[in-house]
């Protein structure tokens, strides 16, 4: 039996690591839908030699922001491969700082839908800004070197 990567500890279940992708991997997700209550979505791997796909369900993800929604709780972020939003921003512990357009940010979240574009439930978001330069030239490998040690 396969499925999502779940263990349970002391009675409580536990999620998988977040899984670095890009928004064109979510954006063109195949297979969708509720698993134990969750949104999980199959993303085609990247970087060469790329076989199969991944079963994300929590992710991380980089970008700019771009509009900052106060009224509807979002942010708009865009990565290199399109844009992104992120609700419950306004709950994340330090999220603030974060929330100003032209920011690099990281943010980890669980994936809410996939299409038309992706939106996260926002669990931890940081500031990256300072070093935005070498953040953003790196992330794509980053992203390719996970997805192709991931089983």
């Amino acid at each position: 039996m396969s499925g999502p990567s779940v263990s349970s500890v002391g009675g409580a279940k536990a999620r998988s690591p977040p899984v670095k992708v890009l928004s064109a991997q979510l954006r063109e997700a195949r297979g969708c839908g509720a698993v134990s209550g969750r949104p999980e979505c199959s993303i085609r791997r990247l970087g060469s030699g790329s076989a199969g796909s991944l079963l994300v369900s929590v992710v991380w993800m980089q970008g700019t922001v771009v509009e900052v929604q106060p009224d509807q709780n979002t942010v708009l972020l865009l990565d290199e491969t399109g844009n992104f939003t992120v609700s419950g921003v306004s709950s994340i512990p330090k999220g603030r700082p974060c929330l100003s357009p032209g920011k690099y940010v990281m943010v980890m979240g669980v994936i809410q839908s996939h299409s038309p574009e992706p939106v996260l439930r926002a669990v931890k978001m940081a500031d990256l800004s300072d070093k935005a330069a070498i953040h953003r030239k790196m992330w794509q490998y980053e992203v390719e070197d996970l997805q192709q040690t991931l089983p």
